[in-house]
């Protein structure tokens, strides 16, 4: 019954490229069979088959990691290239009913509180920390990077993104007091304070992410300029000339957008400048992969901007600029993922084999769906009074090049 189910999806999914099966029983299928992505697997089991029927969302990803999906000839990224690209059409049955539930479960599965949040981001940014030095730039930005070309490095890309943030929050006297919220390992907090003189707090629920930004502080010599605290957000009670926050809202969860703006209103001083940058999609609300919400962030969301502008204007913050960041993160986990297979023996030493497939799964499937299909990134400034900033964006071009000017000039 279920192979007939799953047969039934995969010829009305594979429309472009082809997809071979071959299933337990050693019977083989081919879909599709036009010009485009080619690749095959292998179903070692029923329960596979089953999975994949009912719930494939879920299913893929864990028949991966299980080896109870095997590709054939090609790796997981040639089979998901197959599958997201036609994905792209159409949306099975079984899909749309998990992505239905999926919205109507919002309110509990992203009831993010302190603790479950604090929760959440130990399972994923407390993993060993040596993983992520071996496939992140050297900075260890964990975010979307900025690609002035298809020539530059992902640390030159990295560096560039830290920059073009900076030159958004108007860094334009020493001292400025910073908060960053959701400060990573500190890469952010510590360029505003090396190279725009600004005075940094960087907060985090990640207690390795923690330890390592206060190491980095004390070996460059920063402690007097770049504070990191282990706080929830919702606790902060001080003022702050700028507030910026990369890659932290997509952990926010969407029941909590309204209380995120409203501190980050109550953090910014009348004059201030906020910057937020986050993972967004371009289709209108949805649902968080179910395998991605298991396995990789519990409790994480991308949201569409109509489900942020709405908080953003209920906080009584007005926006001055939205820029949407089209493919950078496509490029950017290509890098990332071509980085953890280079170093994937000395990853599977640190953790096994299952942990291997179950990161390569997540970094070809998020790639993708910023390649092929409606995710991208924003940035929103936001500030409490119009005067705060200039009439033009002229502010922003003169600033990034005056930072790389004064870099290379160092050098």
């Amino acid at each position: 019954m279920y192979r007939k189910l799953l047969d039934r999806c995969l010829v009305k999914l594979v429309r472009r490229g082809s997809l071979l099966v071959l299933w337990p029983d050693g019977s083989r299928t081919e879909y599709g069979g036009s010009e485009g992505f080619k690749a095959g697997i292998r179903l070692k089991d029923n329960e596979a088959v089953k999975g994949l029927a009912l719930n494939p969302g879920l299913a893929v990803g864990e028949a991966y990691m299980n080896e109870t999906l095997i590709p054939l000839n090609c790796s997981i990224h040639d089979v998901l290239c197959v599958m997201m690209d036609n994905l792209r059409d159409i949306t099975l049955p079984n899909m749309r009913i998990a992505q239905t539930l999926g919205r109507l479960l919002r309110p509990v599965l992203q009831a993010n509180n302190a603790i479950r949040a604090k929760t959440n981001v130990a399972h994923h940014y407390d993993l060993n920390g040596r993983l992520y030095s071996l496939f992140l730039d050297r900075d260890r930005q964990y975010s979307c990077a900025y690609f002035t070309s298809d020539e530059v490095t992902l640390e030159e890309a990295q560096l560039a993104k830290k920059r073009h943030i900076a030159a958004k929050l108007k860094l334009d006297r020493p001292d400025l007091e910073v908060l960053d919220i959701g400060c990573g390992w500190g890469g952010m907090a510590l360029t505003l304070a090396k190279e725009f003189g600004a005075k940094v707090t960087g907060i985090t629920l990640s207690e390795e992410q923690l330890a390592a930004a206060r190491a980095r502080a004390k070996q460059e010599g920063l402690e007097d300029r770049v504070n990191f605290e282990l706080i929830d957000y919702r606790a902060m009670d001080r003022q702050f000339d700028r507030v910026v926050s990369v890659g932290m809202f997509e952990h926010v969860g969407a029941p909590n957008y309204e209380t995120f703006f409203r501190t980050v209103k109550s953090c910014l001083k009348p004059d201030g400048v906020a910057l937020i940058h986050s993972i967004g999609r371009f289709d209108g609300p949805g649902a968080t992969n179910p395998w991605i919400a298991k396995y990789i962030f519990p409790g994480g969301y991308s949201p569409a901007l109509s489900e942020v502008l709405g908080p953003v204007e209920k906080a009584g913050l007005r926006t001055t600029d939205i820029e949407i960041l089209r493919l950078h993160y496509a490029k950017t986990l290509a890098h990332w993922r071509r980085r953890f297979a280079a170093n994937r023996d000395t990853i599977a030493s640190l953790y096994d084999e299952r942990f291997c497939r179950m990161f390569e799964f997540y970094l070809s499937g998020s790639e993708l769906t910023f390649r092929l299909s409606d995710h991208m990134n924003f940035q929103i400034q936001l500030v409490r009074q119009q005067e705060a900033l200039k009439l033009t964006r002229d502010y922003m071009y003169d600033t990034e090049r005056r930072a790389a000017q004064l870099a290379s000039a160092a050098e």
